[in-house]
C-alpha cells in the first residue's frame, strides 16, 4: 500500500484531523443600539465525536478581539438580543442523572452577570425571537396533548417516555421532513413580557399564541414586530392530493387572534420581514411548478394599510435568498445567487436593485445598523468559510471583523473556466486547483456536481469541501449547469423537467473546457456529487465511459421509487411525471454503466430514501456493464452509514467519508492503492 502523498504540508487541509477541529461559524446577531454584535462558532468537543456551539462576542469596530460568552457542555444556539441589550440564546444543560434534555430559554444579562433560565417546556424551546423596542419575545416549541396545555403535554411527555412509546399516529400528509420524523408533538407559538424579570427572578408566564394549530407551523417562519405587538408567519394548509401549501398569517401578541394576510393559491408564501415601523411586511413568494415550468421566486410587500400586496422588484430575474430592511424603512438589503456568487442588493421602491457589494463571496445573516450607514454580515465564498464582516452600504467597502479564530491557509487557488453549451448558454464554474500544478505537471481533475437542483456553487460547504482534495493533488470543478440558481429564469427552465438534457450537456461542455488547460491531466479524471448531484453522477455513469471513477451520494436512482417514498412528494410531482421519469431515471441505463462506482448512503436519509441506495447497488451488482463476477468480486463500493441522513454530520463518520472517497478515487484515478482505515475493519 502507498500513502496518499502529501504535496502541500502546512494547511489544515493535509490532514482530516486538522480540518476536522476548525471552527465553524455561523449565526449573527445584532443588539437593538448596534453596540454589540454576537456570533455562534461551533468546535469539536474533547472526545472528537460531536461539535458543540458557543456564542462569542464580536466587536462591531473591528478593533478588539472576539470574546467568548457561553461555556455550556453542549452548546448554544437561536441567539437574540432583547430590547435592553441582554442576551437570550436556547441551551440545555444536563444533569448527572440525566444527559439528555430538552433545550431551555436562557438569558445573559448585557450588565453581566451569570445567565438565568427565561423559560422551559418538555417539548424544547426551538426558536426565539426578541421585540427590538418592547420587552416581549416569542418562541416555538412542541406540544403533546389534546388540549394543548403545559400540564396534559408534561403527562403524555412523560408516560411515553416511561413506557418506551415511539408509535406516531397521522392523520395527513408529510410525515417526515429531511432527517427527522414529524410528530407526536406539534409546534405552537408561545409568548410572554420580559418586565421585570431581572428583578424578580421568577420565569414569566407563556401564553399559547396558537393553542391547537396541528401541523400548521412545522416548518413555520416567522417574524416578531419591533414593538412587539404581532408576530407574521407561514402558516401550512392542506391541500388536495396529499399536498400542502403555505399563507401568511399574523398573530397579536396578547390575545392570539390570527387573522390571514395573504392567501395565493397557485404559490406558497415564506420568509416574512416586518419593516420598522410594523406597516408593511416582505415575503417570498414562490410560485407552484407545473411539468413545463419551473418555480419562480419573487419579493412581495404586504401593506397593513391597505391590504394590499406589491411585487417589490418586479422583472428582477433573481431570487432573493434573504431580506433585511433598512433602519428608517426607505428600502431593502437582499442577498441573491448571482453568477457563483450571493451579493448584498440594495431595493428602493421604483428602482433597479443596485449591488452593495461587487466580490466573489456570498453573503447571509445581514443585521443592519441602527444609524442605516452600515451592515453587519457573515462572509464566505470558495476562498474562505463564513467570517463577521461589516460593510458600508453606500460604498460598498467590507471591513474584516476580528473572528473568534483566523481564516484557514489554502493548498491552492481559485479561478473560473467558462463555456459555451451547444445552444448558446454561458456555462461557468470555479475550479479549485492545487499549488504547483503546470502543463509540466498536469493533475487529475474531480468533477463535483452540486445538489439541490436549485442551487449553486457560491459558497463554502464544510460536508463538501473542494479542498481536501487539493491538498492531495487533486483539482476540483464545481460547474453550475442548467438547473442552477443565479443565472436567470431561463438558465432553469433549461433543465426543469429534462434533467439528463442539458443539465448533463452542459456538465460534459464545462468538463471538456477545464481539461482542455493544460495543467489538467484529462486522461484522469473523476464525477462526483451528492442528492441531485448524485442524480447526475448516476447518470453521467450511464452515459459516458470518460470518468476512471464516480461518486455518488445520497441519490436519486430509480425516479418512479424516489418520487413517492420521498418525505415531500407533492413538491416533486409537480415536476416528476410519469413521462418526465421514464425519460430521465438513471436507473434505466444500468447495462452501459462501466465505471466503478462508490454508492454512499444514510439510513435516515428521508429526502432520498435508503431505498434508492439499496436498488442502486442491488442493480449495480446485478445488472450493470461492470457486474459483480462469478466469485462475487466487485470493482463497485457501498458505503453505508446506518446512523446518518442525507448529510453525514458527526464528525468521525466525515472523517471515514472523506478516507474512502481519497481511497477510491487513488485506486482509479491514480492507479495507487492507498490503506483503508482501520476502523472499517478492513
Amino acid at each position: 500500500m502507498t500513502a496518499i502523498p502529501e504535496l502541500h504540508a502546512g494547511t489544515p487541509f493535509d490532514d482530516l484531523d486538522d480540518y476536522l477541529a476548525l471552527g465553524r461559524v455561523g449565526g449573527l446577531a445584532l443588539s437593538a443600539d448596534g453596540r454589540r454584535l454576537v456570533v455562534a462558532q461551533s468546535t469539536l468537543d474533547e472526545k472528537s465525536t460531536k461539535y458543540v456551539t458557543a456564542l462569542w462576542e464580536i466587536d462591531p469596530t473591528g478593533e478588539f478581539a472576539a470574546r467568548r460568552l457561553t461555556r455550556g457542555r453542549t452548546g448554544e444556539s437561536n441567539a437574540t438580543f432583547t430590547s435592553d441589550g441582554d442576551l437570550l440564546f436556547t441551551s440545555s444543560r444536563p444533569t448527572q442523572d440525566e444527559d439528555d434534555l430538552p433545550d431551555d430559554l436562557w438569558r445573559l444579562p448585557a450588565r453581566g452577570g451569570e445567565a438565568v433560565i427565561v423559560a422551559r417546556r418538555g417539548g424544547g424551546i426551538t426558536g426565539v425571537r426578541a421585540a427590538r423596542c418592547a420587552p416581549r419575545f416569542v418562541v416555538t416549541t412542541g406540544v403533546l396533548g389534546r388540549s394543548g396545555e403545559s400540564a396534559d403535554d408534561e403527562r403524555v411527555r412523560a408516560e411515553r417516555k416511561e413506557k418506551k412509546v415511539s408509535a406516531i399516529l397521522h392523520t395527513g400528509y408529510p410525515i417526515r421532513y429531511w432527517d427527522h420524523d414529524l410528530g407526536p408533538d406539534v409546534p405552537h407559538l408561545l409568548s410572554a413580557p420580559l418586565d421585570a424579570l431581572a428583578e424578580n427572578g421568577q420565569e414569566p408566564q407563556l401564553t399559547d399564541l396558537t393553542p391547537m394549530p396541528g401541523p400548521a407551523l412545522r416548518e413555520a417562519d416567522y417574524a416578531l414586530s419591533d414593538d412587539g405587538a404581532f408576530v407574521v408567519t407561514s402558516w401550512t394548509v392542506p391541500g388536495p392530493l396529499a399536498s400542502i401549501r403555505n399563507i401568511l398569517v399574523r398573530v397579536d401578541t396578547e390575545t392570539g387572534a390570527r387573522t390571514v394576510l395573504v392567501d395565493d393559491g397557485d404559490a406558497d408564501l415564506s420568509d416574512p420581514v416586518i419593516s420598522p415601523d410594523g406597516r408593511h411586511v416582505v415575503f417570498t413568494r414562490e410560485s407552484h411548478a407545473t411539468p413545463d415550468s419551473a418555480p419562480r421566486f419573487t419579493l412581495h410587500r404586504y401593506s397593513f394599510d391597505t391590504g394590499t400586496v406589491t411585487d417589490v422588484a418586479p422583472g428582477w430575474d433573481r431570487w432573493a435568498t434573504s431580506v433585511a430592511w433598512l433602519s428608517d424603512g426607505s428600502g431593502l438589503l437582499v442577498t441573491a445567487d448571482d453568477r457563483g456568487r450571493a451579493p448584498i442588493f440594495l431595493l428602493r421602491d421604483g428602482a433597479d436593485p443596485t449591488p452593495v457589494t461587487t466580490d466573489d463571496s456570498a453573503y447571509t445573516d445581514l443585521q443592519v445598523a441602527p444609524d442605516g450607514s452600515t451592515v453587519f454580515a457573515l462572509r464566505a465564498s470558495y476562498a474562505a468559510p463564513p467570517h463577521p464582516v461589516r460593510i458600508d452600504i453606500t460604498t460598498g467597502a467590507v471591513s474584516l471583523l476580528k473572528a473568534p479564530a483566523d481564516l484557514p491557509e489554502l493548498p491552492g487557488t481559485l479561478t473560473e473556466v467558462e463555456t459555451v453549451a451547444a445552444d448558446g448558454a454561458a456555462v461557468r464554474a470555479w475550479l479549485a486547483v492545487p499549488t504547483g500544478a503546470s502543463a509540466h505537471a498536469p493533475v487529475p481533475l474531480a468533477l463535483w456536481v452540486h445538489g439541490g437542483p436549485l442551487g449553486s456553487w457560491n459558497t463554502w460547504s464544510w460536508r463538501w469541501n473542494p479542498w481536501l482534495l487539493v491538498a492531495r493533488g487533486y483539482a476540483v470543478l464545481l460547474p453550475d449547469p442548467a438547473l442552477s440558481t443565479g443565472y436567470g429564469q431561463a438558465f432553469v427552465e433549461r433543465g426543469w423537467g429534462k434533467w439528463g438534457k442539458a443539465p448533463y450537456t452542459d456538465l460534459m461542455s464545462i468538463t471538456d473546457a477545464a481539461v482542455a488547460l493544460p495543467e489538467i491531466d484529462e486522461k484522469r479524471t473523476a464525477a462526483m456529487g451528492g442528492s441531485f448531484g448524485g442524480y447526475m453522477a448516476n447518470w453521467i455513469a450511464g452515459h459516458t465511459d470518460r470518468f476512471k471513477a464516480i461518486v455518488t451520494h445520497a441519490s436519486l436512482w430509480a425516479l418512479d421509487q424516489f418520487g413517492p417514498t420521498t418525505d415531500a412528494a407533492w413538491y416533486w410531482q409537480r415536476e416528476m411525471t410519469p413521462e418526465m421519469a421514464v425519460e430521465n431515471s438513471p436507473h434505466l441505463y444500468v447495462a452501459d454503466i462501466v465505471t466503478p462506482m462508490l454508492v454512499i448512503h444514510g439510513d435516515k436519509d428521508f429526502r432520498v430514501p435508503i431505498g434508492d441506495g439499496l436498488r442502486l447497488w442491488f442493480e449495480l451488482l446485478s445488472e450493470s456493464g461492470l457486474p459483480a463476477d462469478d466469485d462475487g468480486v466487485t470493482d463497485h463500493r457501498f458505503l453505508y452509514f446506518p446512523d446518518e441522513n442525507h448529510w453525514i454530520l458527526t464528525p468521525q463518520n466525515a472523517k471515514v467519508w472523506y478516507q474512502v472517497v481519497l481511497s477510491f478515487l487513488s485506486e482509479h484515478v491514480r492507479g495507487e492503492d492507498v490503506a483503508l482505515p482501520e476502523i472499517l475493519g478492513k
